[in-house]
């Protein structure tokens, strides 16, 4: 595969050793750089990686504490920055994810088509099927926030790990405010929203053998709810406030005031009623009523403006076109 543009591969490391080696023989020729990132591993993953393999194309970087995976990602992205890759790959390195896919993860942003594009494993009903129910749960109920919380209404799979991302736009992220640890995928989707990123699902599959998730969903549910009620409100702001003002921005507050309202006033009146034992008039129930209606239409109507407008056009290419004009 002839491929002009350098691209990377970036592979953290936590208790991988028994598979690490598979996945290094398994990354495609067509990569220049890979760089395995030893996350303050107990096994010593990086040290292992150097002593039993010389692919010339890699490179081992040890953190001298745990980070994260998000924080080994991001050393892997700004190594990758410094040798002026283009195109970024991030691969666990616990066997999960098939190399043979890189080609499937980079060629979207290749051809101009996306900024960054991450795995789907709900694509096929047979993988599905073959998940694990937990993590199947767990991940729709993850997937759910996340379109909330992030704008990407058309993805799903949200912690996925799999993923590509071209390096332009790898400079204009805030390293510093991205979620290190478990919620760093998601995160990043938040963060490329906010830059009107184009972002692509990639249909895979996963392999599920001996390996060990660190991944506790039911462990990490409510720190995940909690984040993305926090985004979603950033996101609103910076989006239909801060940036720009459109009739989404009137229908949302109205929306929420009129449903607020009438769920108030109809509960004080059902509470009057139920301990008076007195019916409530047909006026004061459409009082209650038809504010929680009308309500219920804003939100919906800016929800639709909302799912209208995820970011169509890749950010890289409307980058280099400034670059071209300012030539």
């Amino acid at each position: 595969m002839d491929i002009p543009q350098p691209i990377a591969v970036v592979i953290p490391c936590y208790k991988v050793c028994d598979h690490i080696l598979t996945l290094l023989k398994q990354i495609p020729d067509f990569i220049d750089r890979i760089y395995v990132v030893d996350d303050a591993c107990p096994d010593q993953s990086g040290q292992f990686v150097l002593d039993h393999q010389a692919d010339p194309r890699v490179e081992v970087i040890v953190h001298d504490h745990n980070q994260g995976v998000g924080g080994a990602v991001m050393t892997g992205y700004q190594a990758a920055m410094r040798d002026h890759m283009m195109i970024v790959v991030k691969v666990d390195g616990d066997g999960q994810m098939d190399p043979a896919l890189i080609p499937d993860f980079v060629e979207p942003i290749l051809m101009g088509e996306a900024d960054y594009t991450k795995g789907n494993r709900f694509y096929d009903l047979e993988d599905v099927q073959a998940m694990p129910r937990i993590r199947l749960l767990g991940n729709a109920g993850l997937s759910l926030l996340n379109k909330l919380s992030s704008g990407y209404w058309h993805l799903f799979d949200p912690t996925n790990g799999y993923t590509a991302i071209h390096v332009d736009v790898l400079r204009r992220l805030p390293f510093a405010k991205i979620s290190q640890r478990y919620f760093f995928e998601t995160d990043m989707l938040f963060r490329l929203n906010t830059l009107r990123a184009v972002v692509h699902d990639v249909p895979m599959t996963a392999h599920y053998g001996d390996e060990v998730s660190h991944l506790n969903i039911r462990k990490i549910f409510g720190e995940f709810l909690i984040k993305h009620l926090r985004n979603l409100g950033k996101r609103i702001f910076y989006n239909y406030y801060l940036r720009d003002v459109s009739l989404a921005s009137i229908e949302l507050p109205v929306g929420l005031g009129l449903l607020l309202f009438g769920a108030c006033f109809g509960s004080a009146h059902w509470y009057h009623s139920v301990s008076t034992g007195q019916a409530t008039p047909t006026g004061t129930v459409m009082l209650a009523a038809l504010p929680i209606i009308v309500g219920v239409q804003f939100i919906m109507a800016f929800i639709g403006h909302d799912v209208a407008s995820v970011p169509q056009r890749p950010l890289h290419r409307r980058l280099f076109g400034m670059l071209r004009k300012g030539q």
